[in-house]
């Protein structure tokens, strides 16, 4: 088990970065939460979580201790498998998931893409002891503001084309998020508001 990677920054999108680690470069998946917190670092550490399947070997990342615990807890309920715990850690913030399981919010659960009401009721039955007692109680600070841009528009399709979205509604989303933000939100929070959308 990888329990984490140390080492530089190589390549960095919404979805995946890539570090290089004493020369080996690996592909890890992230949330909107673990890229927000990257900024532009050059050495980073990012806890990790490796997924093995017949086919594919893949590496999920985490910033912070609190999502990866979240993340786990997540992919411990029958029907949530990493894509979708990362879908979930994505559309929503570390302290909306908590909150939502806590107080039976089912309906939010239910708005992350994927999710249908009997898997969001399991999530909160089966999670609300556990995520009680060990609360992680961090806060996340949201990216600042940035004067939208072509790039960011650009990276915000991408990434909802890399989470399966197909181009045609990506493009209609981002354009809707843009048009009720007046062109004034981060990166981050334009794929949010597309999420919630598509």
């Amino acid at each position: 088990m990888i329990a984490y990677l140390n080492g530089r920054l190589v390549f960095k999108d919404p979805t995946y970065v890539i570090i290089d680690v004493a020369g080996i470069g690996y592909q890890v998946k992230i949330s909107l939460q673990t890229y927000s917190k990257i900024k532009d670092e050059e050495q980073i550490r990012l806890l990790t979580f490796l997924h093995i399947k017949e086919d594919a070997h893949t590496l999920y990342g985490f910033k912070e201790e609190s999502e990866k615990k979240l993340f786990l807890l997540l992919i411990s309920i029958t029907g949530v498998g990493p894509n979708t715990g990362l879908m979930i850690l994505s559309s929503l913030s570390t302290e909306e998931i908590e909150h939502a399981i806590l107080s039976g919010d089912v309906a939010t659960i239910q708005a992350v893409k994927g999710i249908g009401a009997k898997t969001a009721q399991r999530i909160i039955l089966e999670l609300k002891d556990k995520v009680g007692k060990q609360g992680t109680g961090e806060t996340t600070t949201p990216l600042g503001f940035l004067k939208t841009s072509n790039k960011i528009r650009e990276e915000a399709l991408q990434a909802l084309i890399t989470l399966g979205f197909p181009k045609a509604a990506a493009e209609k989303n981002i354009a809707q998020a843009l048009k009720k933000s007046n062109g004034e939100i981060s990166l981050e929070d334009l794929i949010k508001a597309s999420l919630k959308t598509l």
